[in-house]
This record gives structure tokens, sequence and C-alpha cells, in this order.
């Protein structure tokens, strides 16, 4: 998961309390979320939902709520369904959720998990943790099977593109210039509007000599 920051002022369109996910909330949801999905970080997902933090059930404030509006893909929004809304809030700058939750990618393409730990001791934490238990393993049905399987190896894909920028800078013929070049790619890797950038901030946190070079700029 990724922080991000939310404008205050709401689209024009949520005023009306007629629809939710009209063209303007759309499109502002998505360039607060970098066009990723907030769980599971897939950017520019084939299908999208403008998600409810918390299930309105019929609540009219929570369902035309601005601060309630997220940018989910549909895989994610049915996997979370009405079930976890005590959740680390993503827009919120006291909950630093990359901190709170270690992604860690899988090791091979093919691999049956990722690894989600937290390193928060709150009930928001836990919870947040069994929700992206689910999204990255579940097995529970067979499209989930699948759905779950090519995710990961989507996220490995972008590990290996970071584990190549990384074999660069500590190959023992590099130069100083191909230093420097590998680890201004490392830092596009991991910024937060790159996919599954959680997954590569975490390699790099817990790299002991690139944490200390790139630590202070993964928030």
């Amino acid at each position: 998961m990724f922080n991000v920051s939310r404008p205050a002022t709401a689209p024009v369109s949520l005023a009306k309390l007629k629809k939710y996910d009209s063209g303007d909330v759309y499109q502002a949801i998505c360039d607060i979320f970098y066009n990723k999905c907030y769980l599971c970080e897939t950017k520019e997902p084939h299908d999208i939902n403008v998600e409810h933090f918390r299930a309105h059930m019929g609540d009219e404030i929570l369902k035309y709520d601005w601060n309630n509006l997220y940018f989910a893909c549909s895989r994610c929004n049915n996997i979370k369904g009405d079930n976890y809304n005590n959740l680390l809030d993503c827009c919120n700058p006291q909950d630093n959720v990359l901190r709170a939750i270690k992604h860690l990618p899988p090791t091979t393409p093919y691999a049956k998990t990722v690894q989600i730990v937290i390193n928060l001791d709150s009930e928001s934490a836990k919870t947040t943790k069994d929700l992206l238990d689910k999204i990255y393993n579940s097995e529970h049905t067979i499209n989930k099977k699948v759905s779950g399987a090519y995710l990961r190896k989507k996220i490995f894909d972008q590990y290996n593109l970071l584990l190549t920028q990384i074999n660069s800078y500590y190959s023992p013929i590099a130069t100083q210039e191909e230093k420097n070049t590998a680890i201004e790619r490392i830092k596009l890797l991991i910024n937060k509007d790159q996919p599954y950038s959680a997954f590569m901030s975490w390699c790099i946190l817990e790299d002991e000599k690139l944490s200390q070079l790139l630590g202070e700029t993964i928030d």
C-alpha cells in the first residue's frame, strides 16, 4: 500500500447525491491514486471501481462522501466487499501504510505466495494484513487462484526490473556513472506512482547499503 494526499474540494457531481462514480469523480480518484488500485497496486487495471473505503450499507452520507471514495480494481473490490471496514487509511497522513505493512515480493515468477508482514500492533494493521493476504494469496475460488497467480507474476516481473538495477549497482566492474544510473532507475521503480511500489520499496529498505542511500526518499 502507498500513501496519497486527497484534495479537500470534492468533485462537483457529488453534490447532486445521484451518482458517486461520475466522470469527474473517476478522473479525480484516478489522479489521486496514480491510476493504481490502492490495495493490490496494479497500474491501469482493466476493470476499475470507485470503491467505498467504509461500506456504505445504504447510508447516503457514506455513499457520496468524497473522503470515502477510493480507486480500486474490480478484483480487490470484490474480495474486500463489505467485510473490511477497519483498514489502515492510505489517505490519512497519520497512517504510514508503507512502513506499517511490509510487502515482500515473490521469489520466482510462479511463487505460490507473497509475504505480508505487519510492523504495527493495531487492529487496523491486522485487518489490513488479512485483506492483503487474501488479495495476493487466496485460492478460495478457481478464479481467485488463477487471477492471484497472474498478479504475483506481474509483481515478480516488476521485481525483476529492480533486481537488474540492483545487480548493476553492485557489479564489481560497474563504473561510478553506471552506479549512478542504476540508483536513478531504482528511484523510479520505488516511486509510489509505479506499479507494486510497496514491494519494490521494501526490497530497498531490507538492503543494508541501499536503505542508507535511499531510505529517506521512500514514503
